[in-house]
């Protein structure tokens, strides 16, 4: 990375690429104070600014490799950049000893045209260029279009309606277009502001400790660079591609469900129970038990079917988080550890759930992180028999908590996500068991990659809603896969169902054919079970779901390939249509396609009502319809017959799965 100085400011080239420009009647600098207000309401937060300086530092000073910034000539340095790095690879280091400094904005050149992506997992928008987003993790919001009655209703009611940029894993990172990617290292709340075409702002609300540059030549090189930064996930398991992970609450009941619904011909790889652990009735729907240990009233004998699941091929699966109910068992042994988040006072600060209240784990203090992680999840979880999990929230430290490390909580907010995901990743190693347990998050922050082995998309309403439906899944898949998260899924049928919005037979039908192209697939039955369809309530459903399952497990052997990319490599399973199509300047801005790996497109049927479907084929390759067999040339949009069991899927010409992938008209 070089400084090229001017007579009048600078510039900051990476392989040839501007990175920042600097002028004194331009900075790209400034620096100031805000007074930020926080509001929390059950993962849904209200933040205010309100900026006290904002103040340009126009005056800079190159000094070998340090840049320092003032405000004019002969004023004293309120912010010095240290600048290090080779050809590919840069970083600026921030320094300052200026305490009242809590605002950052630096801008970075950008060109109009330009793409960017990334952001962590983002839900409403793949291409983030023309818009701001904040960078908090949060509930994702219910709705999540300001225009819809749905959001109306949420937010009126729980302050959760939720917009474009809400999201559980929000990443200060994004790769741009012009073959470079930037990540800022900071757990402090961030923005992304992209509605220039001149510049990229990216506001910290603290001086940040650093900014990583890197360069490659190709997206695929870009991307296989991130995931060597971020964390490469291990192997799926094995007993993974044995079907579908089965999502039922319904206490012992679930185990004669699970048995109709493998006698219509699913093949089924694992049992979900989220309500191992019991339930508790609430406004919202049916809530669990939050005690991390089985419920032997709601699962009689549980290890013993756990084991005979084993034995027949297909594993058990359960739910855990990071907090503690106060009516539990474990709440009053971790209480007198200490181990809880306290208030000012010193006492457990309690937080309420919904109709609920719970304590916080403290993730900083290290005997908490390790008690939480085997006298939890070790013993009551792992050594009891369970084969994976999902490991929920995660978005719900308070701001107002004091924790063990001495950090202020606004700092440790966004960090917790990826703490969270440590606990459970230590767990699953100390018994080792790393890529044979399987657990699952929706909430993330920087580093998470390393822990994770396995996205979910969280909770999408159970509809085809341009913000909250099933579309949403692919960008987030798609967002975060950029980042090093190689493996994404989504709960087929959705979760939210509010307002008197339940699922269709169509949705989850739409919904399992996207499912079986995807590293995993898996069923919930949502936060209202008993006002929703279910897969194994109406035949024609439950006949459909058993045919995508097949499909899955046909498509293994490619499946397995794609894993081995990911754990090699970092490459997503789920890619955007440009990553192996650069020249194809159409494609960067999809977000409702992707490539299933480099051999597969898939353009999930994501409206209501539709039996023809059309997409956009890349140009560069010929395509063949995986229904019909016929061939289509790529740089145009096609529309094809979209019946149930027949999802828009195209294959490569000249694939070498290409008998595999002909393989799926005679299933």
């Amino acid at each position: 990375m070089k400084i090229q100085t001017t007579s009048n400011g600078f510039d900051l080239v990476l392989d040839g690429r501007l990175i920042l420009r600097h002028r004194i009647d331009s900075p790209c600098l400034y620096v100031g104070q805000g007074d930020a207000r926080m509001d929390m309401y059950r993962g849904n937060f209200d933040i205010e600014d309100y900026v006290i300086e904002r103040t340009p530092l126009a005056h800079a000073v190159v000094s070998g490799a340090e840049i320092a910034f003032s405000v004019a000539p002969g004023q004293p340095a309120r912010l010095t950049l240290q600048v290090s790095g080779d050809e590919h690879n840069g970083t600026i280091a921030f320094r300052t000893d200026d305490a009242a400094i809590n605002r950052l904005w630096i801008r970075v050149a950008a060109e109009e045209g330009e793409h960017v992506w990334g952001g962590g997992e983002q839900m409403s928008y793949f291409d983030m260029c023309g818009r701001r987003f904040p960078l908090w993790t949060s509930e994702p919001g219910v709705g999540r279009d300001k225009t819809t009655e749905i959001t109306l209703k949420a937010d009126v009611t729980g302050k959760s309606g939720g917009d474009y940029w809400n999201t559980n894993y929000p990443q200060p990172t994004y790769l741009s277009s012009r073959r470079y990617a930037l990540h800022v290292e900071t757990t402090a709340y961030s923005a992304f502001d992209f509605r220039r075409d001149d510049f990229h702002e990216i506001e910290v609300w603290a001086v940040p400790e650093r900014i990583e540059l890197t360069a490659r030549p190709t997206f695929i090189t870009l991307v296989e660079a991130m995931a060597e930064r971020f964390g490469r996930q291990p192997p799926l398991p094995e007993w993974v591609y044995g079907g579908a992970i089965i999502g039922l609450k319904d206490g012992a009941n679930s185990f004669e469900r699970l048995e109709r619904i493998i006698a219509a011909g699913t093949k089924v790889s694992g049992l979900w129970c989220e309500d191992w652990v019991g339930l508790r009735h609430t406004s919202f729907g049916a809530r669990l038990f939050w005690d991390w240990k089985a419920n032997e009233d709601r699962y009689p004998a549980l290890r013993q079917r756990i084991a005979e699941l084993e034995d027949r091929g297909i594993r058990f699966l359960g739910y855990v988080n990071p907090y503690l109910a106060v009516d539990g068992s474990l709440f009053p042994e971790a209480e007198a550890a200490g181990y809880f988040a306290t208030d000012e006072s010193g006492n457990t600060a309690l937080v309420d759930f919904g109709e609920f209240d719970c304590g916080v784990v403290d993730f900083t203090n290290p005997e908490a992180a390790a008690w939480f992680a085997e006298r939890v999840i070790g013993q009551n979880m792992v050594d009891f028999g369970l084969s994976g999990w999902m490991a929920d929230f995660g978005e719900y430290l308070p701001i107002d908590v004091k924790l063990a490390n001495g950090i202020n909580a606004k700092v440790m907010h966004n960090a917790w996500p990826t703490l969270w995901a440590e606990v459970n990743a230590r767990a699953v190693e100390s018994r080792g068991k790393t890529g044979e347990i399987l657990f699952f998050m929706r909430a993330g922050y920087t580093g998470v990659q390393r822990h994770c082995p396995l996205l979910w998309a969280g909770d999408q309403s159970v509809d085809f809603t341009r913000h909250d439906g099933l579309v949403t899944v692919i960008s987030g898949a798609l967002s975060s896969g950029l980042l090093g998260n190689a493996y994404h899924h989504s709960d087929i049928g959705g979760y939210t169902s509010l307002f008197g919005n339940v699922r269709t037979a169509e949705l989850i039908m739409r919904w399992a054919e996207m499912g079986a192209f995807t590293p995993v697939m898996r069923t919930h039955e949502g936060n209202r079970p008993r006002d929703n369809l279910q897969i194994d309530q109406d035949p024609q459903v439950l006949a459909h779901f058993a045919r995508m399952t097949r499909v899955y497990v046909h498509l293994v052997p490619y499946l397995k390939s794609l894993v081995d990319e990911a754990s090699t490599r970092g490459l997503p399973v789920q890619r955007p249509l440009f990553l192996h199509f650069e020249d194809d300047f159409r494609t960067y801005a999809i977000q409702d396609a992707y490539l299933y790996g480099a051999e597969l497109l898939v353009a999930p049927v994501s409206q209501a009502g539709k039996t023809e479907w059309s997409t956009y084929l890349p140009a560069g390759a010929e395509w063949v319809h995986a229904w019909t067999a016929e061939t289509f040339s790529g740089g145009g949009e096609v529309t094809v017959s979209a019946p149930f069991g027949q999802p828009p899927v195209f294959y490569r010409a000249g694939s070498r799965f290409t008998d595999l992938f002909a393989g799926l008209r005679t299933l």
